[in-house]
């Protein structure tokens, strides 16, 4: 797994400035107001810094926005990077300015931060560990990633608490970044089954089911899916208990496609690869899980995923079939590239037989539909709870991760129905994220608070993001980690 840049907390010592043979950050506002720590570095260099902020460009900047100086004379220092940001400055702004040191750095090297002047150095601080990313296990030329962060401020120990639960959220990120990478040749159901199991040791409790043990439980629709790959298929329960004892969990289910062919109703060979990223859903799961755990959410969440590959075969589900889900309900499966709603349907169901669950959200990159209708700026949000949705929302835009309502109804509801069954696994063409997620809400209980998140186009992206590089970008950790705390965490 993709481990953090070590990062230290010290307090501001000046007289190492001129030393440091890294790159050394300083931050200055609008106005090119210089504070200690810039003046010194300005002194340094024989009037660099304030060259640079009296420049036509500085006018021209925008927050965040970095000018690096190469091997200024007078210091041992790689480069000086000069930020703009206000001192004040917080949320997205604060952290888009750490993610461009960090893209600055390029994974390589010691970096000095001279945070004094920044009354939020933490958002700083977070945005830098959230971008500073790359996966490259699988590249045989030397890429190690090396360095250390060095953070300089007068209160040193307050800052570094204040960083620590932000940076249980990047760990988290990276982890959801790594699973949704990985290959699945790597990231075989069982590997990842094992990934999850290895988290015991953050102090979540994790049961892995078997096969043998969904088919007791009645998970015909998602075995239906896996029947058609060697591979075993899985459902893995995450529990952490950090909240009051006996009190309700919330509940999150993954969809965890590790690979997802279409089966008998195959996809296209062009854009193929790609679905290594189909298991993004869980992987988004098993980030939250992990930063509950290693910040201590004072908060009972189970995290739940439905690990399975989807591959034609001579046992491969045929379209046409008729299976019979853990509800209950009879499902005409008319086209098997819409699997990730019958693994879904099952884990959702068992989650609240078994967990009565205060309000569940299931994540699936479930559509291309979606992406037709929001692009890679915004997960497709659908819920038969305003409320339960606001607070996502909310949580949302305060992570500055992109996130829109869409509408439900019984007319498209309507458009489920099967001849043969209870109802068919697609409603044709038309709305086809709106009637995946109708399907889904056949599968809510009356009184459970539901949101159903279509990150299809946010899971994984081909150009890079604020405080990700391309690929899989980790959206919704944040967002949910967010969610708990403000409404799930107990005083």
């Amino acid at each position: 797994m993709s481990i953090l840049t070590p990062i230290s907390f010290t307090e501001t010592d000046l007289d190492t400035v001129a030393t440091h043979e890294g790159r050394v950050a300083v931050f200055v506002d609008a106005q090119g107001k210089l504070d200690p720590g810039a003046r010194r570095v300005n002194r340094l260099t024989k009037g660099a810094v304030a060259r640079v902020v009296e420049s036509p460009k500085w006018a021209k900047m925008k927050d965040a926005d970095v000018i690096s100086l190469g091997y200024p004379a007078g210091m041992a220092a790689e480069a000086v990077d000069v930020v703009r940001i206000e001192r004040n400055a917080k949320g997205v702004p604060a952290r888009k300015a750490g993610a461009a040191l960090a893209k600055s750095r390029g994974g390589k090297g010691d970096m000095l931060m001279l945070c004094a002047p920044l009354r939020h150095a933490q958002e700083v601080v977070y945005g830098f560990a959230m971008r500073d990313y790359a996966f490259e296990d699988h590249k045989s030329a030397e890429t190690s990633r090396d360095g250390t962060v060095t953070v300089m401020q007068g209160k040193p120990d307050e800052l570094q608490a204040a960083c620590a639960p932000l940076l249980a959220v990047a760990e988290g990120a990276h982890m959801c970044r790594d699973l949704t990478n990985e290959p699945a040749n790597v990231l075989t159901t069982t590997n990842y089954a094992e990934r999850l199991k290895e988290m015991e040791s953050l102090g979540l409790k994790v049961e892995v089911l078997d096969e043998k043990a969904l088919a007791k439980l009645g998970m015909r629709t998602l075995l239906s899916v896996g029947q058609g790959s060697v591979s075993p298929s899985y459902v893995v329960v995450m529990r952490w208990e950090g909240g009051k004892k006996g009190e309700a969990p919330l509940a999150l289910v993954g969809k965890g496609v590790v690979f997802d062919t279409g089966g008998i109703s195959l996809k296209p060979g062009a854009g193929m690869g790609d679905m290594t990223m189909d298991m993004g859903g869980s992987a988004v799961v098993a980030g939250v899980m992990r930063t509950l755990a290693l910040r201590a959410a004072k908060a009972n969440v189970v995290g739940l995923v439905g690990i399975v590959e989807n591959m034609p075969s001579g046992n491969a589900s045929r379209p046409g079939d008729v299976v019979v889900s853990m509800k209950g309900d009879t499902i005409e499966n008319l086209n098997t590239d819409a699997e990730g709603r019958l693994v879904l349907c099952d884990v959702m169901w068992y989650a609240q037989e078994q967990y009565k669950p205060a309000a569940m959200i299931d994540l699936a990159t479930l559509t291309g539909a979606i992406i037709t209708s929001l692009g890679h700026e915004n997960a497709g949000v659908f819920s038969n709870n305003t409320s339960f949705c606001n607070d996502f929302l909310k949580a949302a835009e305060a992570e500055g991760e992109g996130a829109w309502r869409m509408p439900l109804g019984q007319a498209y509801d309507d458009l489920l129905k099967s001849r043969i069954a209870d109802m068919k696994n697609i409603g044709g063409p038309a709305a086809g994220s709106i009637t995946a997620a109708q399907f889904l809400q056949r599968f809510v209980k009356e009184d459970c608070p539901w949101i159903h998140l279509d990150i299809a186009g946010v899971a994984s992206v081909k150009s890079e993001t604020a405080l990700a590089p391309v690929g899989a970008t980790g959206w919704g950790v944040a967002s949910l980690n967010r969610l708990i705390t403000d409404n799930y965490e107990v005083e």
